[in-house]
């Protein structure tokens, strides 16, 4: 009997076709828009889900953004407002109008609405703050009180806490009839008579187990808890080792105050990721839809340094103009180094910063990838050394020309890939966000160097 055949190819199925939005629903919805056929329009975006949503008001120009929004005032969905990057957050926020805006929030679970309510301006959260609910105002306040970036901004006021000696029948009761419970949660906590947490009960436990069982008798103890002060990056690094669904949110006093789910920290871990990338580039993470004039601003501060580094470059080749001058060929063969540098500094530069911000570089093994990436340096050097000293030789018609080129690649090639370690070693111990400033700094010091080995070396041996 012949075996079935089992096919090992992947379907190259897109994402967007296993949701509500496509690029053909989107030019679809915009073209009703613009034409102003605004029913036909919201019967287009009824079907989308909040995060569909939110992708559609981003895709969509201004003005139809605008439009669509203003004719959806009374049904819009507040979830939507979680999903949108800040500048088009605060732009609806403007077209849903004061009253809006404010059921808007009151629909949203605490840690969104705390999210959303500080990206607006002080005029509006005044307004909304004196129109919501006592206990949302309450937990909007406390959650200010937390510095940004902090698990007590990221974590949700409502969990479920039992006593040690309630029952298992005692939990299914309370969780079907108490109103105030979250929409979602994965895990009951077990609290003392001063509400610090004990251990922790999944529902799946809760479901499994007889109602007689208490909880005491089924709780897991060996659990993790988190200081409401923990930047939220040391939280989603905590849920990755520890492979948690939820955790319990303490205070100072280890009382039981929230719970952070790993929803949240995926958010978290999409954020940082895309703050590392765009830091990398010398631009911010809203950068996309910010305004010409906006972008523009924020980005010269780093042309402006990016200048001064030029100029220091400059001025090192200024140095060695006299030698320049005479052996052309060198203005030629000048940039091949300096590139070379760069790149493979960027290289290494890249992977480090990635390693620090996942802990995988750290203090103990940092001699070990110092010295690995010294050793990778030098490979590369060597082998790029006689590929590009050959071809300065032959370019250049001159043997020596090809040595000057050669020992000037290794050198280089070594310091920038040490150099792509070191650097973001020395900035995050002394508290500066690696990913900002590693590739100025990294430039300027493989651009001086490169110059001042190449034409030195130029000097030494042509003249």
């Amino acid at each position: 009997m012949a075996k079935p055949m089992i096919s090992h190819k992947v379907d190259n199925i897109q994402a967007e076709e296993l949701l509500g939005l496509s690029p053909g629903l989107v030019t679809s919805i915009a073209n009703s828009l613009e034409k102003e056929r605004l029913f036909e329009a919201r019967i287009k975006v009824e079907p989308l889900r909040a995060p569909e949503c939110a992708d559609l008001l981003q895709l969509l120009p201004p003005e139809l953004r605008r439009r669509l929004v203003e004719y959806m005032r009374q049904d819009f969905d507040p979830e939507i407002l979680p999903e949108l990057e800040e500048d088009i957050r605060n732009e609806i926020a403007e077209a849903l109008g004061t009253k809006s805006l404010v059921n808007a929030i009151r629909r949203l679970e605490l840690d969104d609405a705390l999210e959303f309510f500080e990206t607006l301006d002080e005029i509006k959260q005044s307004i909304i703050f004196e129109n919501i609910p006592p206990k949302l105002r309450n937990f909007v306040k406390e959650g200010l009180n937390f510095p940004e970036d902090s698990a007590g901004r990221l974590m949700e006021r409502d969990f479920v806490a039992v006593p040690e000696f309630w029952t298992i029948g005692q939990i299914i009761d309370f969780v079907r009839e108490a109103k105030d419970l979250p929409n979602a949660f994965y895990d009951i906590f077990v609290v003392d008579p001063r509400q610090r947490p004990l251990g922790k009960v999944a529902l799946s436990q809760v479901l499994r187990n007889k109602r007689s069982i208490t909880v005491k008798n089924l709780m897991n103890s060996d659990f993790v808890t988190v200081p409401a002060m923990m930047d939220q990056e040391e939280v989603a690094y905590l849920f990755s080792q520890q492979n948690l669904v939820s955790a319990p949110v303490v205070d100072n006093s280890n009382r039981l105050i929230g719970t952070i789910t790993v929803d949240d920290v995926l958010d978290v871990i999409q954020e940082e990721a895309e703050e590392d990338i765009m830091h990398l580039g010398g631009v911010s993470s809203d950068d996309f839809y910010s305004a010409a004039l906006e972008t523009g601003r924020s980005r010269f501060s780093w042309l402006f340094v990016n200048l001064i580094t030029a100029v220091i470059a400059s001025i090192v080749i200024g140095v060695f103009e006299g030698t320049i001058e005479k052996i052309v060929m060198l203005a030629v063969l000048m940039p091949i180094v300096a590139s070379m540098g760069g790149n493979a500094g960027t290289q290494t530069m890249t992977v480090a910063v990635r390693a620090l911000a996942t802990k995988e570089l750290t203090k103990s093994n940092a001699m070990r990838v110092l010295g690995k990436e010294a050793l990778v340096g030098i490979y590369n050097g060597v082998l790029f050394a006689l590929l590009i000293g050959c071809l300065a030789w032959f370019w250049g018609d001159s043997w020596k020309i090809g040595a000057v080129m050669a020992i000037a690649m290794i050198v280089t090639l070594v310091l920038a890939a040490f150099s792509g370690i070191a650097i973001p070693l020395a900035l995050a111990r002394t508290g500066i966000d690696p990913a900002i400033a590693s590739s100025v700094l990294l430039t300027t010091i493989t651009d001086v160097v490169a110059f001042s080995v190449f034409l030195g070396l130029a000097a030494l041996l042509l003249l």
